[in-house]
This record gives C-alpha cells, structure tokens and sequence, in this order.
C-alpha cells in the first residue's frame, strides 16, 4: 500500500499536535505515556516523527490526540492559513 504525501509531508496534523503539546508543557515522552493510557501504543520516537509530518496518522490516534489534548478532532486538521 502507497501512503501519499500532502505537501511533502504523511499528515496535516503533526504541527498542530506540536503547538498542543507544547502549549501543555508536555514532553514527547509524556505525550507518549498519555497516549499509551488511552490505549494508544506510540513511543515517542513515533510522537516525534508524527511531529515532523513523516509518519501517517490513523483516525483512531488522531481520536486519542483530541481527547488527550481536549479539543475537537477539526482542530488538529487545520492547515496553516497564509496571512
């Protein structure tokens, strides 16, 4: 199976899943552990490559994503508006 790329990058969510983190004072290795609460199994060379937009993102993780950072699943689809 291919998996397409958008832009050069696997995701269109990673950067918003970055500023989210990073907005909760999370590490990537926290991120990781949440994730892994909710039943979601990413390490968190995975958080940083789904960060980077090189790996793909499943609906179901970016269901969890949501629910950890508690926001709507929209939110982390958003593309970057140019100004």
């Amino acid at each position: 199976m291919k998996i397409y790329d958008y832009q050069g990058k696997k995701n269109v969510s990673g950067e918003m899943i970055r500023q989210l983190r990073i907005k909760k004072r999370m590490s990537q290795s926290d991120l990781a552990a949440r994730l892994q609460v909710e039943g979601v199994m990413l390490e968190r060379d995975s958080i940083s490559r789904i960060e980077s937009g090189a790996r793909f993102v499943a609906d179901y993780e970016l269901f969890i994503f949501a629910k950890v950072f508690g926001v709507e699943m929209a939110e982390l689809l958003e593309l970057q508006r140019k100004p």
